[in-house]
Formats: C-alpha cells, sequence, structure tokens
C-alpha cells in the first residue's frame, strides 16, 4: 500500500488535529500526575485492557468487572489484550504503565503507517467455510502473516453441515486442506448446526485467540455460541454475492465459557502482508526454510533460475506446486503496491 499524497489544506488539518490532541493528552497527563501527587488514586494494580474507546480504556484486574481509565499521554498507543498497571480514581481510574507484549497484530492506518489493534495473541484462528468458497492463496496469505508476527494459526473449517449435500464441494474442500496437517497445521472441523464444538473448545482453553477470516464464513456465530452473553451481531451472507458483511464495530476482550479468551476486532480482520518483503513472505512459508540461501543465485526470484532450490523442492515433491503459486501471488501483490 503507497502511502496517500495530501494537499496543503490537508495536511494542515491534520496537524492541526494532531497538535489539539496532543495538548489534551498533556492535560490528562498533568492531571493524572496531580491526583498521583495528592494521593487521591488507588494503589497500583495489574490489570487487562478488554475495550478501546478512543482515549480512554476499560481496564479489569480481576474477570467480569472493568473500570473506566484515563491514559498517561505516553501511553496512546494502548490495544485490546494489553497488560498494564493503573490505579484506581473517582470517578475514572488511571493507566500509569504498560507491560511489554509477546505479541501485537497490526494494520495500516488510511496513510499507510501500521497501527497495532490487538496484544499478546497465542493464536489466529483462521475461520473458512464452505461458502464463500475458500482458496488456497487466501489461506496462505493468512498463514504466512501469523508466521511472520510469531502468533501460532489454527485452520478453522465452519459451516461442515453444507458438506454432506453437496459431494463435489466436499472434495474440493478435503483437497484444498489435505496439505495443511503435512505441514504441521492444526485442522478444526466446526457445524453449529450440527454439533461439533467440542475441538475448538478445547483448542481455545486457556489461551488468548483471534477468529479471522472472510465475512460471511460464521465468526460472530461462533462467538454468539461459545459466549451467548455477548450477542455479537451476525451479518447474513449475500445471496448475490455469496459474501457477508462487516459486523463487528469495537475491539473487545471476551472470556469465554470454555475457559479460554477471545479478542473480537473489526481491524484484525484485516490485518495482512502489505509491509512485509520477499525475504519476510519466503519465512512464512515453512517448507522453503530448509531451501534457502542454497539458490544459485543470491536474488533468485524462484521462478524460472536454473540452481533455483525452491523449484528443486517442488520436483523432488517436498515443496507443493500449489503452495509455490501462492507465494508468487502474494510476492507479485507486494510489488503491485
Amino acid at each position: 500500500m503507497s502511502k496517500r499524497k495530501l494537499s496543503r489544506q490537508q495536511a494542515w488539518r491534520i496537524e492541526k488535529v494532531q497538535g489539539e490532541r496532543a495538548k489534551r493528552a498533556a492535560r490528562r497527563d498533568a492531571d493524572a500526575q496531580d491526583a498521583l501527587s495528592a494521593g487521591e488514586l488507588g494503589p497500583e494494580q495489574d490489570g487487562l485492557v478488554v475495550a478501546h474507546y478512543g482515549t480512554q480504556v476499560a481496564v479489569e484486574s480481576e474477570p467480569g468487572s472493568s473500570r473506566r481509565c484515563h491514559l498517561r499521554a505516553n501511553l496512546e498507543g494502548l490495544v485490546t489484550g494489553d497488560r498494564v498497571v493503573w490505579c484506581e480514581g473517582d470517578p475514572m481510574g488511571v493507566v500509569v504503565a504498560q507491560r511489554e507484549r509477546h505479541s501485537v497484530l497490526s494494520r495500516p492506518d488510511p496513510y499507510g503507517k501500521l497501527k497495532p489493534v490487538a496484544a499478546n495473541i497465542d493464536q489466529i484462528l483462521l475461520v473458512i467455510a464452505p461458502l464463500p468458497e475458500p482458496h488456497a492463496n487466501l489461506i496462505d496469505r493468512y498463514l504466512v502473516a501469523a508466521e511472520v508476527v510469531g502468533i501460532e494459526p489454527v485452520i478453522l473449517l465452519n459451516k461442515t453441515d453444507l458438506l454432506p449435500a453437496d459431494p463435489a464441494l466436499q472434495q474440493i474442500i478435503d483437497e484444498l486442506l489435505a496439505i495443511y496437517p503435512t505441514l504441521g497445521y492444526r485442522v478444526i472441523r466446526t457445524s453449529i448446526k450440527a454439533g461439533g464444538l467440542d475441538e475448538l473448545q478445547r483448542a481455545l482453553f486457556e489461551r488468548t485467540s483471534v477468529f479471522v477470516g472472510q465475512s460471511g464464513v460464521g465468526k460472530s456465530s461462533l462467538v454468539n455460541v461459545l459466549l451467548p452473553d455477548a450477542d455479537i451481531r451476525v451479518g447474513a451472507l449475500s445471496e448475490s454475492t455469496q459474501k457477508g458483511t462487516h459486523t463487528t464495530t469495537t475491539a473487545q476482550l471476551l472470556h469465554l465459557n470454555c475457559g479460554g479468551t477471545l479478542i473480537d476486532s473489526p481491524g484484525i480482520r484485516e490485518f495482512g502482508l502489505w509491509h512485509m518483503s520477499k525475504e519476510q513472505v519466503e519465512q512464512g512459508f515453512r517448507e522453503f526454510r530448509a531451501f534457502l540461501g542454497t539458490c544459485k543465485f543470491r536474488d533468485c526470484q524462484h521462478d524460472h533460475e536454473p540452481g533455483c532450490a525452491i523449484l528443486a523442492g517442488v520436483e523432488s515433491g517436498a515443496i507443493s506446486a500449489q503452495r509455490l503459486d501462492s507465494y508468487r501471488r502474494i510476492v507479485a501483490s507486494l510489488n503491485a503496491d
């Protein structure tokens, strides 16, 4: 994604807005510091950001009980999932420090700058369904993105109740997914209508997870079943396009009945590959790693060059032609940005 070019007036407006935000942040920080110095806030305690509301966050120290908090000026980058240090106050608390993250998901803002959307995630569940029909390139893009940020991906095939009535579609899906267990990826199959959520609940237990994937694959419906009180709105699948509509409107952390935690955010589904280099994409394909650095030419594009180790891997069966095709498509899309 290329950076948007701004007119002089647009740049002036942005600078003005940013200046006003900086002034407000400075006032909040001064007020918070005055409250701390005056002993008006309670003792420091650890907490978890469970929702984000502009310049404020909801923080909980115990599951199910959260408190709205102001942020100190140097903490404006907090996102749902962040672990923080905060102090009780009246009427609102104050977040005074941020703990180190072990993972973060980001997406580009309108100006091409990466913006974090969720933190401290243990696993990414890529949700696909028979409709809208998934494709290898789509799956591989998500898997590569998860590999590069260092978060374990899991492939979740939802709406499996649709398959018995369509043997041809069943075969397509089975052939599409066959390669991933051989690469070490876990594949879970679920259906809300036909039951079979036990394996998913086991995968979610004691882990912080996110659902990603196309609209219409049933992410919100899964959340509603896993945690009925969450009341996540469900977008109907368009009969004309077989594509769903985005329904989630704000980032939130949900404690699931099965003992896990789920972060649901409209920005998470958009985390992607635009900011990655060719070398990072190569590393994102697990089966490539043993061959990288052994091509005859250092700038090998893995296309038709003599002495290409990746092409040799395809010939030997160590790398599938399907995955190599996905790699080429992803790299081409990076070059087009």
